[in-house]
């Protein structure tokens, strides 16, 4: 059975997309997230999250397709769409029940990169910043793995630039294609804080 066979040709052609790099991946990447932003809706009038909840598991939604698609994990047994609100309904349903966990642990310790997560984007510039102060050698070295354009990107942010700002010293074409940028960097930085000897 041909695997494509559920894909409409746009769909086809943003998955070829995002197997490219460069111009070609960031222009797909684009256009996955416009194609099914709709979902950050359906998330709030659906599932009750709040708009910045819907947005934030979209954008994850987005990365996390993003990534399946490059690595081969898409097989393209259902269209793009299902396919992608399944990994959306999953996400909402985690984030769900750890909202609900949480109310219960409301005296449990949260690691740094936890509160990360979690917290808004006006919130995670005050604990970047708190933990740059801390330890800026760190960071800066950490950011220098992370790549150039994540490394200005999260400057930039750092220093109070909105979105909107970055995309145009940065030629993206959209404020919501930086954060979706953001968020894939943001959570690289996160990787490398990740203690090593964890279980």
């Amino acid at each position: 059975m041909n695997t494509t066979s559920f894909l409409h040709a746009a769909e086809r052609e943003i998955i070829n997309g995002l197997l490219e790099t460069g111009t070609s991946r960031r222009k797909s990447e684009e256009q996955l997230f416009n194609r099914f932003a709709y979902f950050i809706n359906e998330g709030m009038h659906k599932q009750g999250l709040l708009q910045e909840q819907a947005f934030d598991v979209y954008a994850d939604t987005v990365l996390s397709a993003i990534e399946k698609i490059r690595n081969g994990s898409f097989e393209g047994r259902s269209s793009l769409k299902t396919w992608m609100y399944q990994i959306f309904h999953n996400k909402t349903v985690d984030l769900l029940r750890k909202t609900s966990t949480n109310k219960y642990s409301v005296n449990r310790t949260l690691s740094i990169t936890d509160m990360l997560t979690q917290l808004s984007d006006p919130s995670k510039s005050v604990v970047q910043h708190m933990a740059e102060q801390t330890d800026w050698e760190a960071l800066r070295q950490k950011l220098t793995q992370i790549g150039d354009n994540c490394q200005q990107m999260l400057l930039q942010w750092a220093d109070g630039c909105s979105d909107k700002e970055i995309a145009e010293t940065m030629g993206y074409k959209t404020a919501d294609v930086v954060k979706t940028s953001r968020l894939r960097c943001l959570e690289k930085l996160r990787q490398l804080y990740k203690p090593t000897n964890q279980q």
